[in-house]
């Protein structure tokens, strides 16, 4: 068994998705653990260059983890032939220059969704690097999420049926900063920064409703800002210029439908922060991000409606828990592991880069959608 390096510029993991998710819950975790085992029976050990703009923070990071190598000169580090890889979690502004400076240095590519600002722009990453012949790939965590494998494993085992309708309920309450802190950055509320609803979650959500229940061919949208002001960091006033709650419905390859709601000012009283249901002739399910429940049509009750009695009867309680099978591993390192292999085995990899542009695709159109009023197509991207 032989150890094999592979060295990687992980740019904007000062951040604490970069930081968490990809740099100690993927990377180091994976070198904390002997590397990552190959078909041929060595052990693959990454090896991350921190890069950013800020000296001070990359420094502290890479010392309070271990990390040899940290730098502030990215033209550098992909100058650097040992460098295989690049991968950008830095803010989305700018992601495209970095991207296509990265692949003309003949990196592999793995980034964050959004992969850009616009769907041209996110073609134009996908386009360079397929060109290039280099492998590329889009971050897509949450279908690795164990509520969401069980809700794959369904489909695939024809669970479902013919699939009738879906139901996505996504948010939580963020405070605006006046009788608590904000828990999200202020940039999320500021469009000149990458900030909004839309272009924060959809992208997520095209690739959770393609992969999991079937194609999105279509959306109508409508987007709101509830909160127009709010406190920054420093505790400063300002004005949102973003969406904040979202109102959208999908149409599904095959006819079905998806109601998707979406918003960062709602008050949680349902399984999760995220639920997934998908109602089919044969039966329905409800994921969450861990747990998923499912009511089989052999096993559906027969309630009775009636305005003059109040109803006492716990529906949840008629839904059976699909049980934990397989050991949990952190969904964003699954997605690592994968492209990992990709690079080094040619390994199959479910998202190149032309599906991050398919983020965009959605995203743009329910902006659009919005703004005309009306139902907008999602046509097939090509290279």
């Amino acid at each position: 068994m032989a150890e094999r390096l592979i060295r990687i510029a992980m740019n904007g993991v000062t951040g604490r998705l970069g930081q968490n998710q990809h740099l100690v819950n993927s990377i180091l975790a994976i070198r904390r653990e002997g590397g990552l085992p190959l078909a041929n029976g060595d052990r693959l050990m990454p090896e991350p260059i921190l890069v950013g703009r800020n000296a001070d923070k990359l420094a502290r990071l890479a010392a309070a983890h271990g990390v040899a190598d940290w730098s502030t000169d990215m033209a550098a580090v992909l100058a650097d032939p040992e460098v295989e890889i690049y991968f950008d979690v830095a803010a989305t502004a700018g992601r495209r220059e970095r991207a296509l400076a990265a692949i003309a240095a003949g990196k592999h590519i793995y980034l964050e969704k959004p992969i850009a600002d616009t769907l041209e722009d996110a073609l134009a990453i996908a386009r360079a690097a397929a060109g290039a012949g280099l492998c590329n790939a889009v971050v897509q965590d949450k279908v690795f999420l164990p509520g969401f494998q069980k809700l794959r494993k369904l489909k695939r085992a024809g669970f479902f049926g013919r699939v009738l309708s879906v139901k996505l309920d996504f948010g939580w309450w963020i405070f605006d900063g006046e009788m608590h802190p904000a828990q999200r950055s202020s940039w999320n509320y500021r469009k000149a920064e990458g900030g909004g609803l839309i272009l924060d979650m959809f992208p997520h959500w095209r690739y959770m409703i393609d992969g999991l229940v079937a194609p999105v061919t279509a959306v109508s949208c409508r987007h709101a800002t509830v909160t127009p002001t709010r406190r920054d960091e420093a505790g400063q006033p300002y004005a949102v210029d973003v969406e904040d709650e979202v109102a959208a419905t999908f149409e599904l390859e095959g006819g079905a439908f998806a109601q998707v709601t979406s918003s960062w000012a709602t008050r949680v009283r349902k399984d999760d922060m995220l639920t997934l249901q998908v109602d089919g002739e044969k039966g329905s399910a409800l994921a969450t991000l861990h747990r998923c429940f499912i009511q089989p049509d052999v096993a559906t009750p027969k309630p009775a409606w009636n305005v003059q009695t109040r109803v006492d009867h716990d529906f949840q309680a008629d839904w059976q828990e699909v049980p934990d099978v397989d050991p949990f591993k952190n969904s964003y390192r699954c997605g690592w592991e994968l492209f990992l292999k990709h690079v080094v085995e040619g390994a199959p990899f479910p998202s190149p880069l032309i599906e991050g542009a398919k983020g965009l695709q959605l995203v743009d159109a329910c902006y659009r959608s919005n703004r005309e009023r009306r139902w907008v197509d999602l046509p097939a991207l090509a290279l």
